[in-house]
């Protein structure tokens, strides 16, 4: 029985573990995302970094990417940004991978 019990521990700490994970590669992905998008909005450094986080919280909006998505697309259109969703899509993956780079070298 006690084999099973810790067994049971395991998996419960490796579960919170991968949530945590998954928490922080989302929220350092969006702060990413932030940056690439402020960036073509031409704000400046103090506006980039409101920006960024702005795009973090908007992700607690609902579960999924599709909050951020639809902030980022009407905030590129509105300023004048041609780009679509699929693009949005394309930058919100690559910085996924970039933000999953990030936090394996900090570990």
């Amino acid at each position: 029985m006690t084999n099973f019990k810790d067994r049971e521990r395991g998996e419960e700490a490796k579960f919170a573990h991968d949530e945590e994970s998954a928490f922080k590669i989302a929220a350092r992905r969006n702060r990413l995302l932030g940056h690439w998008a402020a960036e073509k909005m031409g704000l400046t450094p103090e506006e980039t970094e409101a920006y960024a986080k702005a795009v973090v919280q908007a992700d607690f909006e609902e579960a999924g990417d599709e909050d951020v998505i639809r902030k980022l697309l009407g905030d590129l259109t509105s300023s004048g940004v041609d780009i679509d969703e699929a693009g949005i899509r394309t930058a919100l993956e690559e910085r996924e991978v970039e933000a999953r780079r990030q936090l394996m070298s900090e570990s």
